[in-house]
C-alpha cells in the first residue's frame, strides 16, 4: 500500500487588502469555508491528514471553525509560526511583527509531517482535479529531491476588482521549472492583462502564460533545504523587519543549484479566491453553479 501524502494548509497570514480573518468566512451554502472545500478535493484525491499552520492567538477560533468539524473525516493537526522560531544562535531585529514567510511557515511544520506532501494557501480555491494531479505527482515519484506545483493559466486566476500578485513560470521543454518571475501589480484594464512594474512601464500579457498560486509538492528532504536557507536568509536579513523569506525564493536558488527538480502539473481549473472584499459574492456565486451541477454536496460534512 502506497503512503498517502499530507495536505499542509498555510493559515497564519492575515488578509490585508481583504480585512479580516478570510480564511474562516463562510462561502459554501450549509456556512463552508474555501478551506473546506479544499480539504473535501484532497480527501477524494488520496491525501491522508492534513496539517494547518497558524497564529496562536487564533487558536481557539480555528479549533473550533475547522479541528471539531474535521477529526471524524480526515487526520488533522496544527502547529503555530510566530517571529520567534529561529534557528539557535540567529539574532535578528525585534522591531519586526509580521511572520517570516511562506517558506518559514512550511519550515515549522517539520515536525508534523513524515511523508510527502502539498502545500496550499488557506484563502485560494484551487479545484478537484489539480488535488489529483498533485496526489499522483506525490504517490508516485521516488526521487527525493523532485518537487512539483500546480500551474494555472494567468487568465483563470484574476480579480476584477484589483491588481494581484502573480508568480509567471518559465520551463524546460520537460515541463521542469526553470524560475518564477514575481509580478506584484497585475490587472485587467481595456480589456487587456497588465503587468505594471516597479518602474511604471507597462507590459501587455497574453494571459495564457502559467503561474503559480502557491501549490506545491514536496518530498521529506525540503525540511533540511529550508533550515538551511533560512538560517542565510536571517544572517543576511536580520535588521529588515518586513524582509519575507518565500516559497519560490527556496525554489529558485535550489534549482540554480542543481540541488532539486520541480516538475509542473497544468491544469486547467479556474482559480478563485478572496483577494478583495468585493470578491467574496463570486466565491459564493462559484460555490453555489458547482454545488448545481453536482461537483459538491450541498453540506459537505
Amino acid at each position: 500500500m502506497s503512503i498517502k501524502p499530507t495536505l499542509l494548509v498555510l493559515a497564519a497570514g492575515i488578509g490585508s487588502r481583504y480585512g479580516g480573518l478570510k480564511q474562516m468566512d463562510q462561502v459554501g451554502p450549509s456556512g463552508e469555508t474555501i478551506i473546506d472545500y479544499s480539504i473535501y478535493d484532497a480527501m477524494k484525491a488520496g491525501f491522508g491528514k492534513v496539517v494547518f499552520v497558524i497564529r496562536r492567538d487564533i487558536e481557539k477560533d480555528f479549533k473550533e471553525v475547522f479541528i471539531d468539524k474535521l477529526k471524524d473525516h480526515i487526520d488533522v493537526d496544527y502547529v503555530f509560526q510566530h517571529i520567534d522560531m529561529v534557528p539557535k544562535g540567529i539574532s535578528f531585529s525585534y522591531n519586526r511583527n509580521k511572520p517570516w514567510g511562506t517558506g518559514h511557515a512550511v519550515m515549522v511544520a517539520e515536525q508534523k509531517i513524515n511523508e510527502p506532501f502539498a502545500v496550499i494557501n488557506a484563502d485560494d480555491f484551487y479545484g478537484g482535479s489539480s488535488y489529483r494531479v498533485m496526489a499522483d505527482f506525490l504517490t508516485n515519484s521516488s526521487d527525493i529531491n523532485e518537487y512539483s506545483m500546480v500551474g494555472y493559466r494567468l487568465d483563470r486566476t484574476l480579480s476584477d476588482h484589483g491588481h494581484v500578485a502573480r508568480g509567471v513560470c518559465e520551463t524546460n521543454q520537460d515541463s521542469y521549472l526553470r524560475i518564477v518571475n514575481e509580478r506584484t501589480r497585475i490587472e485587467k484594464a481595456k480589456g487587456k492583462i497588465l503587468f505594471t512594474d516597479d518602474d511604471g512601464s507597462i507590459t501587455v500579457l497574453t494571459g495564457n502564460e502559467t503561474v503559480s498560486m502557491n501549490f506545491w509538492g514536496f518530498k521529506k528532504s525540503v525540511f533540511d533545504h529550508l533550515n538551511e536557507l533560512f538560517i542565510q536568509f536571517v544572517k543576511e536579513n536580520s535588521d529588515d523587519p518586513k524582509a519575507e523569506f518565500f516559497i519560490p525564493d527556496m525554489i529558485t536558488d535550489l534549482i540554480n543549484k542543481n540541488a532539486a527538480k520541480v516538475k509542473v502539473l497544468n491544469t486547467d481549473e479556474l482559480w478563485f479566491g478572496v483577494t478583495y472584499r468585493e470578491d467574496k459574492p463570486i466565491v459564493i456565486e462559484s460555490i453555489r453553479e458547482l454545488v448545481s451541477k453536482g461537483v459538491y454536496p450541498s453540506k459537505l460534512w
